[in-house]
């Protein structure tokens, strides 16, 4: 049977679970409203709205199964799904742990009820989920007639869990290249690693240290977007660039892309040479499973943290910042990585996008690349405060991709190289954010909502 994917955000994902596995030790249900993707050919499912089933009035004992929900409660839902353009999935839990399917009975009531709701929906999928404590299971109905089970749901925190229907033991042969880490992470991370999909949104100082680090790791699948070129004043912070390649403006992607080709030859590249606000651009990335922001603009800023809240994928955005006074003496010097999650951290609740510079970027090309920092003169910069960004963004992501520590609050850290202290900042987050908010216009609507990019 053909795929389907599914995302949802951390806290809805455990309100779901804890209102599943209750100390009773019995089955009980649930209704999620989802968004609609298309990956290629694969559906991705992102959860919108958790609607939890009320034992004995919304989930009764069945006619035919243990427990089954009421017609009204799915009615209620059925017709908002179809009114606000979402996905519906029916939930229940089994109590298994690590692997999980549909019973014949479960199969049977979806061959009974499905072909209405089908109708019901006016052109959206709807299905069901069944989870086990570490497993999911879908069967996904869609409007041609084809029926889709799940590759891979993955809970969306600081950490990052993914569930699937069985735990996978097919870990194949590792290269002797990944053996030291494979001692910290084991062949199951070094394979996690490998089938990873990452993109890197600005190829600049930063960005070539992010390639160089994910590259050696073992990262099996990069997009990568910089619509730049390499010049004279890049080769002191640009990982591998030569003075041919500021002479014969190399673009700046297509040095990453030799970059992770000397580390990683096996490794899938896919690069722009453009804007990441050009629309098919920005299509690339809502498969990626996570996301490096270390690009200057606004419109990248704008653009990534639309793709995190509608399309539930995590990110982190970068950057150093070096400020001195008339004098020329050195006030500030600091690196600084946000995290950016579904529904907090929005870098528009944190005023980290300037309407003013976002309205400038909007004009020529070459109005643009003279605001490339905010002022006519680019700022100072440093390979080794780019470093720190680097080194702390990629070992983030290393600990939560690979589970390798718990799930904790989200907070901004800001690196500063003159006192060496480390400054943890807790993101402002407004309720309201049309961006961020889970009632706004854009949390988990997928391919429902446009991204705020332009034609091309």
């Amino acid at each position: 049977m053909s795929k389907c994917r599914l995302h949802i955000a951390r806290s809805d994902y455990e309100l779901l679970w804890h209102h599943l596995y209750q100390e009773d030790r019995d089955e009980h249900g649930a209704i999620l409203l989802a968004g609609l993707s298309e990956l290629d050919t694969i559906p991705l499912l992102t959860v919108r709205e958790v609607h939890l089933a009320k034992d004995g009035i919304d989930y009764v004992a069945g006619k035919i199964g243990h427990r089954a929900l009421t017609p009204q409660f799915i009615h209620r839902l059925i017709t908002r799904a179809r009114d606000e353009r979402l996905v519906y999935l029916a939930v229940h839990n089994h109590g298994s742990d690590r692997q999980v399917g549909f019973s014949d009975i479960d199969l049977r009531s979806h061959e009974r009820g499905y072909p209405a709701l089908l109708q019901i929906a006016k052109g959206m999928p709807v299905g069901a989920l069944v989870l086990g404590q570490r497993a999911m299971q879908a069967d996904l109905w869609m409007p041609d007639g084809s029926r889709r089970e799940l590759d891979q749901a993955s809970v969306i925190g600081m950490k990052i869990d993914r569930l699937a229907p069985h735990l996978s033991r097919n870990l194949g042969s590792m290269d002797d290249q990944y053996d030291r880490q494979i001692r910290m992470f084991g062949r199951e991370g070094q394979q996690t690693l490998s089938r990873a999909h990452i993109a890197v949104v600005g190829l600049g100082g930063i960005g070539s240290l992010l390639v160089e680090y994910l590259a050696r790791l073992g990262v099996g699948h990069f997009t990568l977007v910089d619509d730049d070129a390499v010049e004279a004043s890049n080769l002191a912070r640009l990982i591998g660039a030569s003075q041919s390649d500021a002479e014969n403006r190399t673009p700046k992607v297509q040095l990453a892309r030799r970059l992770i080709q000397q580390a990683n030859p096996s490794a899938h590249i896919e690069h722009f040479n453009a804007d990441v606000a050009k629309a098919s651009v920005a299509d690339r990335l809502k498969g990626c499973d996570y996301i490096f922001l270390a690009a200057d603009s606004m419109r990248a800023r704008l653009v990534v943290n639309a793709l995190v809240h509608q399309y539930l994928i995590p990110a982190v955005q970068l950057g150093s910042k070096v400020r001195a006074d008339e004098q020329g003496q050195v006030i500030d010097a600091f690196s600084a990585i946000r995290p950016l999650r579904p529904g907090v951290g929005c870098l528009w609740c944190n005023q980290l996008i300037d309407p003013n510079l976002l309205a400038k970027e909007a004009k020529t090309d070459a109005e643009r690349k003279a605001q490339a920092y905010g002022v006519e003169e680019p700022n100072p910069s440093v390979i080794s405060l780019n470093a720190v960004s680097a080194g702390h963004a990629v070992n983030d992501f290393l600990m939560d991709y690979l589970g390798l520590r718990a799930d904790r609050p989200l907070h901004y850290q800001h690196i500063n190289a003159l006192t060496g202290k480390l400054q943890l900042v807790e993101p402002r987050h407004d309720v309201d954010c049309p961006e961020c908010s889970k009632g706004g216009m854009r949390f988990a609507r997928g391919d429902g909502a446009d991204l705020p990019c332009t034609e091309g």
